[in-house]
């Protein structure tokens, strides 16, 4: 359903959307076979502020270097290119949103929910002018050089 929202957007998914749809639930299951349940309140506030963090610097690595963004960051990406808003402001828009649905269907919101929606905009529109990759010229076929004999 996000994806089509895409079309109108004129957004094209790329190795990073599909790398995205699949890997995430991969790492976040090995991720919590190593790690196990944490049950320290420090550890706890420690894991929940570096995976929003590294969430937000992954997130502006692979739409940097233009791999295709997730789904919902091609809708932050069509929107802001359509809009002119800022990036902080169309994904935390978009992430409370999906926590509005979110909870209207009985989901769970805690503070780790609210931290994700309210701060991954902010961090993504920080990190992604540093880390996005220039764009190369597209360049023509060269030309060869003119000789005395060229009749045009």
């Amino acid at each position: 359903m996000v994806l089509l929202a895409w079309i109108p957007l004129r957004q094209r998914p790329g190795i990073g959307t599909i790398a995205n749809a699949v890997l995430v639930g991969i790492f976040v299951d090995l991720t919590m076979a190593v790690l196990g349940d944490v049950h320290s309140w420090v550890w706890r506030v420690v894991l929940l502020l570096a995976g929003v963090l590294l969430n937000g610097l992954a997130t502006a690595l692979y739409i940097g270097a233009s791999l295709g963004p997730g789904p919902r960051d091609g809708l932050m990406t069509g929107l802001v290119d359509r809009t002119g808003r800022s990036v902080r402001m169309v994904r935390t828009l978009l992430e409370v949103g999906v926590l509005v649905v979110g909870f209207a269907l009985g989901g769970t919101v805690g503070i780790g929910t609210v931290l994700y929606a309210f701060a991954i905009g902010p961090i993504a529109h920080l990190l992604l002018p540093p880390l996005t990759v220039p764009a190369r010229p597209v360049q023509s076929p060269a030309v060869p050089p003119r000789t005395g004999w060229d009749v045009t």
